[in-house]
């Protein structure tokens, strides 16, 4: 059984569900600490003008100890980011195809008090959009224990996970013998190449929300959520 351990974020970019979609199993790593400036509660989309940042107002101030999914909103964001979408991808060939379903999703978001139940729901819904079966769960049904590495094996041996998937940042911490001498194998994961797609944008560029992606190719997103290329995408590590 293959697992990923992942923090979540707001509508990732697609190498995230080309990850994701290699697992049988995603855990949401929300009982980790929140971070400022990182993806959990941003992402950019494409505009003619270039990329510009969609960033959900989080409270802060005086918590700087809070774990994830323990954040929460600074005001109502839901429907400026709708209008922004909106107006940045109106004219994409497959906006009118997909833009329901996905301003369904934000007028959800919008009822909802925690980041991490906005990114739960992005995630789910961006996943079943993209044919993507993986399972999801959050860490906190595992009550996991330790740190860092230490943590992230407790909830590989508590789903009984044979292989672990990381991402390649995560190599200058991680202690990949614990992993070897729990008799799970660990790979490391190596995003793309990915084929480029006609953009509204001035210059290409594949680091944008996936939301990007349904509205430029409507029913071809999934296919390039993977690699023009497999073979040597995923090395064992």
């Amino acid at each position: 059984m293959r697992l990923a351990i992942i923090q979540s974020c707001y509508i990732p970019w697609k190498g995230f569900f080309d990850l994701i979609g290699r697992t049988d199993l995603y855990v949401v790593l929300d009982g980790a600490q929140y971070v400022k400036r990182h993806w959990h509660n941003r992402n950019r989309i494409m505009t003619p003008s270039g990329p510009i940042w969609l960033t959900i107002p989080v409270a802060t101030k005086s918590r700087f100890e809070q774990s994830i999914d323990e954040v929460g909103f600074a005001e109502p964001w839901a429907d400026k980011h709708w209008r922004s979408i909106e107006l940045a991808y109106r004219k994409s060939p497959y906006f009118a195809e997909e833009a329901p379903a996905l301003k369904a999703v934000y007028e959800t978001a919008e009822r909802l008090d925690r980041l991490t139940d906005v990114n739960t729901l992005f995630l789910k819904a961006l996943m079943k959009r993209l044919d993507i079966p993986t399972a999801m769960v959050r860490d906190s049904e595992f009550s996991p224990q330790g740190a860092r590495t230490g943590r992230l094996l407790d909830i590989c041996m508590k789903t009984g996970a044979t292989k672990y998937i990381s991402g390649p940042s995560a190599r200058e911490y991680f202690d990949e013998p614990s992993f070897a001498a729990a008799g799970i194998a660990v790979e490391w994961m190596s995003y793309g190449p990915y084929q480029p797609y006609p953009q509204r944008g001035p210059a290409f560029d594949h680091a944008v929300s996936v939301i990007d992606l349904l509205f430029s190719t409507g029913p071809a997103a999934a296919s390039h959520c993977r690699p023009m290329t497999v073979e040597s995408s995923v090395g064992s590590g």
